[in-house]
């Protein structure tokens, strides 16, 4: 998206002109919808379980909850996540919310699946591209899952969420030869083939890892439940999740949903922005967002009104507090 000088929309009024600058929302404003992002549903290609009968039941068995599962390739972490949601009567989403970022942010699916799976590249490390790529996947991710009762088991899940203690975080693992044979059944290829393909998949994830959130994908630290599938069916597997995640602490409470609505707010901030400046960060409390963004040697003015442009059809937002930063100076 280009930079856009525009002049000071309707929908908001500028009370201060120094730094930082607030730009606040008046309750009763028109929202004028120019930006594309605005008109599209996120949660338009969400695919529910179970795939028959009511995806969310009325008569509701179980608290509600998110469950998000990471796992290795041919690891069985796709079935348990479907027995889980189909138990429990929550929404299975997977690659899914790729699609849906896709129509969001009006972005090639092919490019941010690339973006959130392959191992970075020298070049990744100058265009910025995989992380704007990324911080379209979290915003869309992040605001389907304030539907909550949702079992997510797509790429990157864990990170989005690690400050977001009410979501079970759990991790599949299951022996290489065990997941060898499984991708020999599957795809119909020799052992070798599967061996590579599996190997070549596991480091590409962990790389991918360490380059954006400087974390191992394998830690088990970053995961409330670590299940290794040998001796266990999915069933058992899943028995494990769906008793865990009735627990009193994954339960959503209206605290922990403002909590998610925030981030969430804050997460969309950011991937409308990232056009703006790459080096920005947003939070949000109750609607009130505060922006910082590293400026360097650009003019604070330009990239200011950019912002202001940028996020006028942000729903949610009740005022906004941009605050610029030098860049650091290294002797």
């Amino acid at each position: 998206m280009p930079d856009i000088e525009a002049p000071r929309a309707s929908g908001h009024e500028t009370v201060a002109r120094c730094r930082p600058i607030k730009i606040r929302h008046p309750e009763n404003a028109s929202r004028p919808h120019q930006i594309r992002v605005a008109t599209h549903n996120i949660t338009g290609n969400i695919k529910i379980a179970p795939s028959s009968g009511p995806a969310r039941p009325q008569q509701r068995k179980h608290p509600m909850s998110i469950v998000s599962i990471s796992r290795g390739c041919d690891s069985w972490g796709d079935a348990v996540a479907q027995e889980v949601a189909e138990r429990l009567g929550y929404a299975c989403i997977s690659r899914d919310i790729v699609f849906d970022a896709s129509e969001i942010f009006d972005i090639e699916q092919p490019k941010l699946i690339r973006a959130i799976q392959d191992a970075p590249t020298l070049i990744d490390r100058f265009t910025k591209e995989k992380e704007r790529c990324v911080a379209y996947v979290r915003a869309a991710l992040l605001k389907f899952l304030q539907e909550d009762d949702v079992v997510y088991h797509g790429l990157a899940g864990h990170f989005f969420i690690a400050d977001l203690p009410q979501i079970l975080k759990v991790r599949i693992v299951a022996d290489l030869e065990d997941r060898i044979r499984l991708d020999m059944a599957r795809q119909n290829v020799t052992h070798a083939e599967a061996e590579k393909k599996i190997l070549e998949n596991d480091i590409k994830r962990r790389k991918w890892g360490q380059y954006l959130f400087g974390v191992d994908t394998a830690d088990p630290s970053l995961y409330d439940l670590v299940i290794h599938i040998q001796g266990l069916s999915v069933t058992d597997a899943a028995d494990i999740i769906c008793d865990t995640v009735c627990m009193p602490r994954y339960r959503t409470t209206p605290q922990r949903a403002r909590e998610l609505k925030n981030l969430a707010l804050a997460a969309e901030v950011d991937a409308m922005l990232i056009h703006v400046m790459p080096e920005i960060q947003s939070v949000a409390r109750d609607g009130d967002v505060t922006i910082t963004v590293t400026l360097g040697e650009i003019s604070a003015d330009p990239v200011i009104r950019n912002i202001h442009e940028s996020v006028k059809t942000v729903k949610g937002i009740r005022s906004i507090t941009v605050c610029t930063a030098p860049a650091i100076e290294y002797n």
